[in-house]
């Protein structure tokens, strides 16, 4: 919105000038989206807690200390972070950019997922919420729409196109394949961020760092400049995706200070099935698919050892893991909370630095 409205006044007034560079406009939306997740949270939470008699219901199956630690605390936080992600987007994003709203259209109605999740869950007072087969629909039509939508907004030499990191000559044509490829993207990231949600700042610094990676690539991508320099597949328009970067990120630092241990408000579905949605989606828009899976490792280890758990057994009788996701295991070793946290945020960085290196390997 400023962008429109200030842009064509920078004849008359130079200042505006700074309103052209996503540079600037990136930061700007961390910021907002910061101040807005600062002044509306504490507002937020009271309501949520006056709505939600006896907070977010805890899995009976579940570790046993969350039974004493975790019960009474309000869930749909994330209704927060998509609050000033979205305004924040809309105050400083170019809005003519298509791109854009194919990240907002994925984020919001994976959000309305989740929120639909939460409530029967705080409704009926138990942790089943939407069956699993319906969640699941829902999130392969949203996630299947948006892939036909990338692939309108896309460059006809990219459309149907898996770039590999590391190789800079690789293309393989998917074909018709690349609309299911997008659906498993988009749907795996959401569920993969989903399990990782399950102590005080697990999910919400990892994705953070990922978004924070993924505004590197995108304005790279989007410069036909660097892009060339780097010899990385140029995108046009996914720049714009910067400014969505730096507002998430900002509103997750905001929703990280009432999620810091011990947290006064769980994200939920409605802030985790959003935000998987939200980097998939970034991930398809600008070719980095695969980078996705390095960046967002430690969601894939989360995800995976679920897997793992389940064909374990049915097939054997047998768990590999004392319990899953793969943070419960630890859990059930003996782990502190903060430990078992700050150490995959570790894991997390790690691997965002090796998949920035994508970016110059090739």
């Amino acid at each position: 919105m400023l962008f429109h409205l200030l842009v064509p006044l920078a004849d008359q007034f130079a200042a505006f000038n700074v309103f052209r560079y996503l540079t600037f406009r990136s930061g700007g939306a961390v910021m907002t989206a910061l101040v807005l997740s600062f002044l509306a949270g504490p507002g937020l939470i009271r309501l949520l807690r006056s709505r939600q008699r006896g907070g977010q219901p805890i899995r009976d199956d579940g570790p046993e200390s969350h039974l004493l630690t975790k019960r009474g605390t309000p869930t749909m936080g994330g209704f927060l972070i998509l609050m000033a992600m979205t305004l924040s987007t809309l105050l400083w994003a170019d809005l003519r950019n298509g791109f854009i709203w194919v990240a907002l259209f994925v984020t919001v109605s994976f959000g309305a997922i989740g929120f639909l999740d939460d409530y029967r869950k705080v409704v009926r007072r138990s942790s089943g919420g939407l069956p699993g087969r319906a969640k699941l629909i829902l999130q392969i039509i949203i996630a299947g729409s948006a892939a036909l939508w990338v692939t309108a907004l896309s460059p006809a030499a990219l459309q149907n196109m898996l770039v590999f990191p590391f190789l800079k000559l690789v293309l393989v044509d998917l074909g018709f394949f690349f609309i299911p490829f997008v659906i498993l993207v988009i749907v795996g990231a959401s569920n993969a961020v989903n399990l990782t949600d399950g102590l005080d700042g697990l999910a919400i610094v990892p994705v953070m760092i990922v978004a924070g990676v993924f505004a590197l690539i995108a304005y790279l991508v989007g410069n036909s400049v660097f892009a060339s320099y780097l010899q990385i597949r140029y995108v046009p328009g996914s720049g714009e995706l910067a400014v969505f970067c730096g507002a998430l990120v900002g509103s997750g630092l905001g929703f990280l200070w009432f999620n810091a241990p011990p947290a006064k408000v769980f994200m939920g579905d409605t802030g985790s099935l959003a935000l998987g949605g939200a980097l998939g989606a970034i991930s398809v828009i600008t070719k980095h698919e695969v980078v996705l899976a390095i960046v967002g490792g430690l969601f894939v280890l989360e995800a995976v050892s679920v897997i793992v758990q389940v064909i374990s057994f049915k097939l054997t009788g047998k768990r590999v893991f004392r319990m899953a996701p793969l943070h419960h295991h630890f859990e059930k070793l003996g782990w502190a909370e903060s430990t078992i946290v700050i150490r995959f945020w570790i894991i997390a960085s790690i691997l965002a630095l090796i998949g920035l290196s994508s970016l110059k390997l090739r």
